[in-house]
Order: structure tokens, then sequence, then C-alpha cells
């Protein structure tokens, strides 16, 4: 079985592994007693903290760990919005995730006004479309790094500076589930504000998350108890999972060997794909190497998916969170293409431990089925 449904979720490494195991063992203590099991604990995560900090060019404290990219997104948002006082407005993008879109739509309940604006042909939004969005009581904008569905990258550096150039006030918060890794990221030298990022999409565990929050930002608490997290975030820290994203994230610092693996693994299944008719690209080639998303011309995805299944390849059809869902594509939709083109895309998505042999055998077994289904 070949995977490439990586941007749903990666595989845990043995190093990962390796990271986690002391602290469903030896080192089980809640980490915030002050005895000796609750301590070491305690130094794991601040360990973790400070990989995670390196990652993403940040300082310790401006990382905060939640249970995952949603919940990064909800605080970040939400925090942002309550306050914000009298700028109840918010723009995001339609091609965000559903984590921002659903967020979005209980800010919408609680009073906020929010424009979504269009994105391009390949789910990039840019600076222009939403500077053109701005209102005079504009408090947040959101917009994703890497689009999950297309792999598209966002100049949300740009667009940041943008933002702040017409109102210094206005808090600026990123999803980078799919771009850490992916892209540089480096927050110190940012003007974003907030960005939330997931352990599970670097090899590392399901369950644990981050949200960066830059010093000095207008942003207050959402899940309110303990004072965990510097009082940002209350709740007993999940300091395995924790560690585990640490290990994650350290292993990547510095290192672009993964990038050139994942990279090989893409151009070795496109090569075994070529001159296969009916197949339109809805990732553009300036999008990550990691995500490739191909429309394939009369064939329903849900078909062709299952099929590819039984003969050993995983993929699909868009973000893991709505399989199973009878809509077709938000993002596809919104980058403006025919529902029958939507309909018929399906995403592959590649990791560093996909071989070459392997995607190429892949794309192979996704030409014949294609053809098998097409005749």
């Amino acid at each position: 079985m070949v995977y490439l449904d990586n941007a749903a979720t990666t595989p845990l490494l043995p190093e990962v592994r390796e990271a986690m195991a002391p602290y469903l063992d030896e080192r089980f203590g809640n980490p915030s007693s002050t005895h000796r099991f609750g301590r070491d604990a305690r130094a794991g995560i601040e360990a973790a903290r400070r990989q995670v900090a390196e990652g993403i060019g940040a300082r310790p404290d401006e990382v905060v760990f939640t249970s995952g990219g949603t919940e990064s997104v909800h605080l970040a948002l939400v925090g942002a919005w309550l306050a914000a006082g009298a700028r109840r407005h918010v723009v995001t993008s339609q091609a965000e995730h559903h984590a921002v879109l659903h967020t979005c739509d209980f800010l919408q309940q609680l009073g906020a006004k929010v424009t979504f604006v269009p994105p391009g042909p390949d789910g990039s939004v840019g600076v222009d479309a939403v500077l053109e969005a701005l209102r005079e009581d504009t408090g947040v904008v959101s917009l994703m790094r890497v689009n999950n569905e297309t792999g598209a990258i966002t100049d949300v550096d740009a667009i940041a500076r943008a933002v702040k150039r017409v109102h210094p006030d206005i808090v600026v918060h990123s999803d980078m589930v799919q771009a850490l890794g992916a892209v540089p990221v480096a927050l110190a030298d940012s003007a974003v504000d907030l960005a939330s990022f997931s352990a599970h999409k670097l090899h590392g565990p399901k369950g644990v998350g981050a949200l960066y929050v830059r010093k000095g930002t207008r942003w207050q608490p959402v899940l309110r108890g303990g004072s965990q997290e510097r009082g940002r975030r209350a709740g007993t820290e999940h300091a395995a999972g924790i560690a585990g994203f640490g290990a994650a994230v350290a292993r990547l610092t510095g290192s672009a060997a993964h990038g050139k693996r994942i990279r090989r693994a893409r151009e070795a299944f496109l090569a075994a794909l070529e001159g296969l008719p009916g197949v339109a690209y809805n990732s553009p080639p300036s999008g990550v190497p990691g995500i490739v998303n191909l429309a394939f011309i009369g064939i329903r995805a849900d078909v062709l998916l299952m099929r590819l299944d039984l003969e050993g390849v995983a993929a699909s059809a868009g973000a893991a969170c709505t399989a199973g869902s009878p809509e077709p594509s938000h993002v596809l939709m919104a980058c403006g293409h025919t529902e029958a083109r939507v309909r018929s895309s399906v995403r592959f998505s590649f990791s560093e431990l996909i071989e070459p042999e392997e995607a190429a055998w892949a794309g192979r077994t996704v030409r014949r089925v294609v053809d098998a289904l097409r005749q």
C-alpha cells in the first residue's frame, strides 16, 4: 500500500515515538505539580517549547501548546476578536480550512461582520484583494500560508505588512498547519501576530498543536480554568504529545533534505502520469511539492478513490475533515472550477518516507485504473 494522503496526516516517526515514550511511563507526573514527577514533565514541555520556537523562528514564551490546529485557530480568532473592542470586522478567504470558516461562522453569531475574499484560480490570495476588503472597523485578518487542498502558497508576510500600513492595530493570523516543513517559517521577522500549527502533519502525534502569539499582540485567552501555558490556555498539558511535537519540529530545523525527498517522490509520480489524456492540474506549479491536486475529467473522484484503495493507493478528494460530505470541495469551487471538474478531482500528498519507486508505481496504478474506468 502506498500512502499518498500525507496532507491529512503523517505516520509517526520512530525518533518521535522515542521522545514521547518517557512521558507515557516514568515521567507521568502532572506538569503543574511541584514534586520531582511534575518537574520532570515540566522540563520536557519546556524543552519542546524551545524546539518548536526555533523551528518557527519565534521566542519560546510566544509558543502556546494546544490540542491541535483546529483549537489553535479557534483560540487565535476568537481571542483576537474578543480583544478587538469596537473593531468587529473580520477578513478571511473563501478557500480557508473549515477550522477558520466555521470559527468565523461562530463569530458572526456573536455579532462579528465577516468578509470572505475570493481566492485566485490556484487557491492563493493576493495583497490587493485583502486590502480592498478592509474597513474602518476591521480588527482581524486570517489567511492560510499553504492551502491544504491545492498546495498554493499565499504571501501572508506581504499581506500582513500591507495590512499593518493601513492600520497597525489590525491583528493578522495565519493558519500555518500545512506550511511548517514545506516553506520557510520565520515569525520573528514577520508582521504576522498569530499563527496556528499541528504536530501530526510533521510525522508527530495527533492531538497536539501550537499557537504562536507575538509578544504584545492584542489577544485574550479563550479557554479558561487553570494557569497552564502562562494563563493563555487552561488544561493539563499533554506532555508526551508535546515532547513528540518538539522532536518532530527539531528534525526539520536547519535541514532541507526532507523537502528534496518529497520533490523526488512527486516528480516520479507525475512522470508516470505523463501523457495521460483528460487530466487537469488544480495545483499551481509554484505550490508546495507535497500536494498535487488533479482533475481526471469524466471520472467521479469517489469511484476513483475506491478503486485506488483496492489497488493499493491511498489518496483523498480533499480535506479529511470533510470526507464523506456530499458537497464538492469549497476550495476548488471558490477557485472558479466547474462542479463537474471539482467532483472529478483527487488530492495526492507526499512525505519524505515515500521512495521514488513507490511513487512511480502509484502513478502507474492511477494511470491503469483511470484507463479502466474510462473504458
